[in-house]
């Protein structure tokens, strides 16, 4: 059966078939997480064109001053609109087989195969979801336990050289709110999305564990960092997704955010279909497919627009 891969027992001498189990097992993928924290793009699907223009409103500024005199006009301000076009793209990914090795196969093919493609569907919109989060205008570079460089032009300042821990979260926090007054996800909280490593960081530093004594005695026990000055951190080991960086990688890379960060224009929602037998029948396969793209929103680091920070490394 060529289309199926097999590893032989012995490196030379005669070879054996021994007997299968009853149960195939699956090899298991990392944690798929992003679209979660996704919206879809409304009003756009088939039929739409290949791109959709995302409309955006700017600021009016705040006077110093907002008192009339009787004998002037009232002040004007300018007010614009500003777009994004996110332009969607095929995506997918196929498994060949033979009417021969389903045929004469102890399993059922196709259905593992079937798995194995959801299961590369899902981590291939999960890297390509984070990818536009870590478009964000401003990053985060860690340089020690408690100094940091931070940009606003898209590209790290600085290879960082220290992991996260809670000062960093409290600095992350204190930048969104009151420099870049990003508004909260749902819930009120900010949603902080760390590779293992960077979550680690959190976990070692003393000051989390003298918290979490008092507030929550289990969160050691269960692995979880929780919710830190309003950022709710979820751990990542999606390699692909997010990676560790720095100086001998000792940053686990991240991102932190709040509402309206990212969006999915979405044409064809991915979908398993079955190829159409060829060869009167001798030859199958089954692939997924979807015509889809992530885009970040706001892809500036004014005040009121940003809505992301990445934390990482030169």
């Amino acid at each position: 059966m060529a289309q199926q891969t097999w590893t032989f027992d012995a490196p030379t001498g005669t070879y054996k078939n021994h007997a299968l189990s009853k149960t195939l097992y699956e090899s298991a993928i990392a944690k798929c997480i992003t679209m979660d924290y996704v919206k879809p793009v409304s009003g756009f699907g088939k039929k739409s064109g290949e791109s959709v223009t995302l409309v955006r409103t700017s600021n009016i500024i705040e006077p110093s001053n907002g008192r009339l005199v009787e004998t002037e006009r009232i002040p004007e301000y300018a007010w614009a609109l500003t777009t994004k076009v996110i332009t969607v793209t095929e995506f997918g990914g196929s498994v060949p087989f033979t009417n021969l090795s389903n045929l004469l196969s102890e399993f059922n093919i196709e259905d593992p195969i079937q798995m194995a493609l959801r299961e590369q569907m899902a981590l291939v919109m999960d890297t390509t979801a984070m990818s536009a989060f870590k478009t964000a205008k401003v990053k985060y570079a860690i340089t020690g336990l408690t100094t940091s460089t931070v940009t606003t032009n898209g590209v790290f300042g600085a290879t960082s050289t220290a992991n996260m821990n809670v000062f960093h979260a409290e600095e992350i926090r204190d930048l969104m709110f009151d420099t870049y007054f990003i508004p909260p996800w749902e819930g009120g909280d900010y949603i902080g999305i760390f590779r293992t490593r960077g979550i680690r960081g959190i976990k070692r530093d003393p000051t989390w564990e003298e918290w979490h004594k008092y507030t929550d005695p289990s969160a050691k026990y269960n692995g979880e960092v929780g919710r830190i000055e309003g950022i709710r951190f979820i751990e990542c080991n999606h390699a692909n997704a997010l990676g560790n960086v720095g100086t001998g990688s000792v940053l686990g890379e991240g991102v932190v955010f709040g509402a309206d960060a990212v969006v999915m224009a979405e044409a064809m929602t991915p979908e398993l279909r079955a190829k159409q037998p060829e060869d009167y029948g001798r030859d199958l396969g089954v692939a997924w497919l979807g015509v889809f793209e992530f885009g970040i929103i706001w892809d500036t680091a004014n005040a009121g627009e940003a809505r992301i920070v990445h934390v990482g490394s030169l």
